[in-house]
């Protein structure tokens, strides 16, 4: 369906036409006419599906049909997300799908000063977009009023529930006028997600896009099987693909992240890191030099790269495998945006056998596997790898007994039991160990 099909008002059309938009993906389609007539939303939803200009676009129209009040502009829409990055992008999009509207629309989140924020504050905004800890602190110094609150939007509730962000949410939601108009997004619907989403709606629309098995069908996946030291060598010879214009790598750790970066760089690769540990200038920096093509090479942690929407992503790398099946499709969503192929590479290491698996049941099939590459998964047979251990650590001195310190007494004898009974303890340990 056409944009202009959706009862759009011509502004908006106008700006959409600027973005190159003018074919509404399917919730846009399903979300626009029930928000248009004010009924509540719960969306369930890939990010990558075009949901934040589902809410925006109607949001937007929304505001510009109520009559304008002389003074000073109050909040009227609130919209909370996880993540600084993806509150910046939510903020974006409100601005270019209004650019023509003359609504003002701020972005506030932690890490840095507050002070240009409670500027614009002071001047008045229509829409404000926040992760909830800086907002709930300006809100405590009186810097924030959300009682003309008419649209709240929740986005990416179960990003919210994994970063331990709810209690903060349930304190925002005290300080909202209990008439207004609930949008509620997340991409999976765990216990506590729904019963939020239960206590915050009255009488929602359901709006279910694209179920998380079959996001991935139109991606290219393959997991290569390699030893846990050997990644970076593997990481390294499939960069040398010219084909591979830009990479999303992900890492489990931030440390990790790092060390990637690190050794990728001695490799002559150009790659940034973006975490929690970074400053907010630091990522902002990385994202930018990423979506401009100057770095080819992003690597990030999950909850640094929830929300990074960044157009023609040619590859998405995961260096270590998720934990949890369900952020697998998130993360491999990166690429494959708008309907557009992408390609997902995974690395699996003999611990993650459990966490493939994982995967390959929740989306219904099983990733090819390519054995064809120099770095092949080789692990040697427990029993050896512990001797190999044991050698290194407890093998006798090289220098004859008689040469010891110690002698070749009583004293010297005890030292070779001790390290004997070590051997069989070890060996009696890491046998049990193996079924753990």
């Amino acid at each position: 369906m056409l944009f202009k099909d959706l009862n759009i008002v011509e502004p908006i059309q106008r700006a959409l036409k600027t973005q190159g938009y003018s074919k509404a993906t399917p919730i846009q389609e399903k979300a626009i006419p029930s928000i248009l007539k004010g009924i509540d939303l719960l969306g369930c939803a890939q990010t990558g599906t075009g949901k934040t200009a589902a809410f925006a676009i109607p949001i937007l129209q929304g505001l510009a049909a109520e009559p304008q009040i002389k003074g000073k502009r109050q909040i009227k829409a609130l919209v909370l997300a996880p993540t600084r990055e993806l509150a910046i992008q939510i903020s974006d999009s409100f601005k270019a799908y209004g650019k023509h509207l003359g609504l003002k629309t701020l972005v506030i989140y932690g890490g840095v000063s507050q002070n240009p924020q409670t500027k614009f504050l002071g001047i008045g905004v229509d829409i404000l977009v926040a992760t909830p800890g800086r907002l709930l602190d300006l809100i405590n110094q009186r810097f924030v009023r959300l009682n003309n609150i008419k649209y709240f939007v929740l986005d990416e509730a179960d990003q919210m529930l994994d970063m331990g962000m709810l209690e903060d949410v349930k304190r925002i939601i005290d300080y909202i006028p209990p008439k207004r108009q609930t949008l509620f997004f997340s991409a999976t619907m765990p216990h506590e997600i729904e019963k939020l989403a239960n206590q915050i709606l009255k009488d929602p629309v359901k709006v279910a896009i694209t179920p998380v098995s079959s996001t991935v069908d139109i991606i290219e996946q393959s997991v290569y099987f390699v030893n846990k030291g050997n990644k970076i060598h593997l990481l390294n010879h499939l960069l040398k693909d010219k084909s591979i214009e830009s990479a999303l790598v992900f890492s489990r750790t931030k440390h990790g992240a790092d060390q990637i970066v690190k050794q990728l760089e001695k490799s002559g690769h150009n790659a940034q890191a973006i975490h929690g540990n970074k400053s907010q200038n630091a990522r902002q920096l990385a994202l930018k030099n990423f979506k401009e093509r100057k770095t080819r090479v992003l690597v990030a942690t999950d909850i640094a790269a929830r929300g990074i929407d960044i157009d023609e992503l040619s590859h998405v790398i995961n260096f270590d495998l998720p934990e949890v099946p369900e952020t697998y499709v998130h993360r491999i969503g990166r690429t494959g945006r708008a309907g557009l192929g992408g390609i997902a590479i995974s690395f699996c290491d003999q611990e993650e056998q459990a966490l493939l698996r994982d995967i390959q049941k929740l989306i219904s099939k099983a990733v090819p596997v390519v054995e064809d590459h120099p770095f092949q998964l080789i692990e040697k047979p427990f029993e050896m790898k512990a001797a190999a251990v044991l050698n290194r650590k407890h093998s006798a001195p090289k220098t004859p007994a008689s040469n010891n310190r110690r002698g070749s007494g009583f004293g010297a004898s005890k030292s070779n039991n001790r390290k004997n009974d070590k051997a069989r303890d070890y060996n009696k340990n890491k046998k049990n160990d193996k079924w753990q």
